[in-house]
C-alpha cells in the first residue's frame, strides 16, 4: 500500500468549444510535471468548457479525447481524470474518466445537472456514485453542482481523497471556497476542487480557486489562486490515519441508506 500519493492539477483558461486547442494546451502544462506525479486532475469539460452544445460538441467513449486521455496515462505512468461531453445511446452526459496507466478506467456521470443553467435539458443525469481504488487509495470523484449536495458526498465506505472538478463562476466562489473545506471537514478525508479560469463563451467569468485540503480542513495550496496554473501535492496516507484514529468522528456518523437511482 501507497503511503503518499502525488497528485497533479491543472487550472487554465479553456479555450471554448475547441476540443483540439485544449487538448493542445494541457498536453503542454502535462508535459511539465514531474514524474513523480500519480494522478492528474483536469477542471469539468475540460476540452470545452461548460457548454450547452452537445449536438455538435459531444464524443463518443473511445473517441479522440479518451484516447487523448489514455495516452496522457500511458506516456506519464500514471492516472488522468477530468469531465467530457459524451454521446451514448442518443443521450448527451457530463462524464468524468478516471483512466489509469495500464489504460483501463471508469467512469462517473454527473449526478446533479446544473438547473440554473438549464444543463438538466441537455444532459442525462447520472444514478451512482463511483468510488475508484488507485495505489492503496479509495477515491471519490465527483462534478461541478455535486458539491452542493452533502449528502451524495458523505463518507459512508471510508474514502481517502474526494474530487470535484468543475467550471464554476466567480460570481459564486465563495460558496465554492467554504463547500469544499466543508466537505474535507465532514467527511475526514482530504478534498481537491479544480476549476478553471477566463470568461466563456457564454459570458460567464471563472476565477479559479483551486484547492486542495487536509482531513481537518486546512488547505494545502496557496490561497487565491485567481490565475491558470499547476499545482503538485502530496498526500499522506498516515497523516489521514492519525487524524482519524484521535478524532474517530466518522464512527459517530449518521447510519442511511442512499438511494442511487
Amino acid at each position: 500500500m501507497s503511503e503518499n500519493l502525488n497528485i497533479a492539477f491543472i487550472q487554465a483558461d479553456l479555450k471554448w468549444e475547441d476540443a483540439e486547442a485544449n487538448r493542445t494546451l494541457f498536453s503542454k502544462e502535462i508535459a511539465k510535471l514531474s514524474p513523480e506525479v500519480d494522478l492528474i486532475i483536469l477542471p469539468e469539460m475540460f476540452t470545452t468548457g461548460f457548454s450547452m452544445n452537445a449536438e455538435n460538441l459531444a464524443e463518443e467513449t473511445g473517441g479522440e479525447t479518451f484516447n487523448w486521455l489514455r495516452n496522457i496515462a500511458d506516456s506519464k505512468t500514471c492516472a488522468v481524470t477530468g469531465s467530457v461531453i459524451i454521446s451514448e445511446h442518443g443521450k448527451y452526459y457530463n462524464r468524468l474518466f478516471f483512466v489509469y496507466p495500464d489504460g483501463n478506467y471508469k467512469l462517473y456521470d454527473k449526478r446533479h445537472t446544473f438547473t440554473l443553467a438549464k444543463e438538466d435539458e441537455t444532459y442525462t443525469a447520472g444514478k451512482h456514485r463511483l468510488i475508484v481504488e488507485y495505489k492503496g487509495w479509495k477515491i471519490c470523484p465527483l462534478i461541478c453542482y455535486d458539491l452542493r449536495f452533502p449528502v451524495w458526498a458523505r463518507n459512508t465506505v471510508d474514502y481517502d481523497l474526494l474530487i470535484y472538478v468543475a467550471n464554476w463562476p466567480e460570481k459564486r466562489v465563495n460558496a465554492w471556497d467554504t463547500l469544499l473545506k466543508a466537505r474535507a471537514i465532514e467527511n475526514m478525508s482530504y478534498c481537491v476542487g479544480v476549476n478553471r479560469t477566463g470568461e466563456d463563451g457564454d459570458g460567464y467569468v471563472y476565477n479559479g480557486h483551486s484547492a486542495a485540503y487536509d482531513p481537518l480542513g486546512k488547505e494545502l495550496t496557496p490561497l487565491n489562486r485567481e490565475e491558470p496554473f499547476i499545482a503538485e501535492i502530496t498526500l499522506d496516507k498516515s497523516n489521514l490515519n492519525d487524524i482519524r484514529k484521535k478524532f474517530k468522528f466518522l464512527q459517530d456518523r449518521d447510519a442511511f441508506s442512499l438511494q442511487e437511482e
